[in-house]
């Protein structure tokens, strides 16, 4: 099954990059871009890159950023046709800037995603896409940046009993909506280290020592990055761990949303943990040294 669902934020990612270590107040030359992003985005154009079908379910405005952002998803190959269009909320944005030394600051503004809450879902349970009575079979990506309520919901909904369930928090400051997940055990979760050790209320020292916590809390299954050091596969089966290439950093905005959609393609291809967590590795590698086109 080459189809994916990616649930989450669509929306515009503005980037200014430059060269330069900086720092609060810096003022450096660099390039601004402006690209279609978004967790949920992001997941969508790696996997299109590994040729799987993913269709976007998240809310995207009727103004003119919003028709341009819709037909550039649809150039790239996306299934747009279960967006949920609203008239009265404008498209969402996120602004970030990167130095030398990594992300400097970023503001994600997804105030349309949580406003739009459970009609993003409505493909699931209105027949399109799904029902109660025949919730979909197959596998979704979903990111943290809905509402605490709805991440509660989809954590016990019947509309996703049946799915391979694959989420991410989009950020380490909404890494603690994930809760649900671990409370109910039904999904696999992708964290880097800050994250994992906000989900588990502690610090840890390793992606090893985080996973094996977080599946000992109840996660199905868990994949801790941490940036150049080694990441870990956590599950009952016991924990992975593998280096991940050592490159030159140039970019690192959705480089975690590139290793997971490189992960769950590595799957659906057969890789076992080792392979696909090998797999996942080297695509974020690629990305952050700028290897990899976007």
């Amino acid at each position: 099954m080459t189809e994916i669902l990616c649930i989450g934020s669509v929306l515009w990612d503005v980037i200014g990059r430059s060269a330069s270590h900086m720092r609060q107040g810096s003022d450096v030359p660099g390039r601004i871009t402006r690209i279609p992003g978004g967790v949920a985005m992001n997941i969508a154009m790696t996997l299109r890159r590994f040729g799987l079908k993913p269709v976007l379910l998240s809310a995207v405005g009727r103004d003119p950023e919003g028709e341009e952002l819709v037909a550039a998803c649809a150039r790239m190959g996306m299934d747009v046709a279960h967006l949920y269009r609203s008239e009265d909320l404008p498209t969402d944005r996120y602004m970030a800037v990167e130095g030398a030394n990594g992300l400097i600051a970023a503001i994600a503004d997804a105030h349309s995603l949580e406003a739009a809450g459970d009609k993003i879902l409505r493909p699931l349970s209105d027949g399109a896409l799904g029902r109660e009575a025949a919730p979909y079979a197959g596998l979704i990506a979903l990111d943290g940046n809905l509402t605490e309520a709805l991440l509660e919901e989809i954590a016990v909904s019947p509309l996703f009993a049946r799915a391979d369930l694959r989420v991410a928090p989009a950020s380490p400051g909404k890494a603690e909506r994930l809760l649900p997940f671990l409370a109910h055990g039904r999904a696999v979760l992708y964290v880097n280290l800050e994250e994992a050790g906000l989900l588990a209320q502690t610090r840890f020292g390793s992606a090893a020592e985080a996973a094996a916590a977080l599946v000992a809390r109840g996660a199905r299954r868990v994949l801790v990055t941490d940036g150049g050091r080694a990441a870990a596969d956590g599950a009952a089966e016991g924990v992975l761990t593998r280096e991940p290439p050592e490159v030159l950093v140039t970019r690192v905005t959705g480089a975690g949303d590139t290793f997971m959609a490189a992960h769950i393609a590595a799957e659906q291809d057969g890789a076992d943990r080792d392979a696909a967590l090998d797999r996942a590795l080297r695509a974020a590698a690629d990305y952050v040294s700028g290897d990899t086109q976007t």
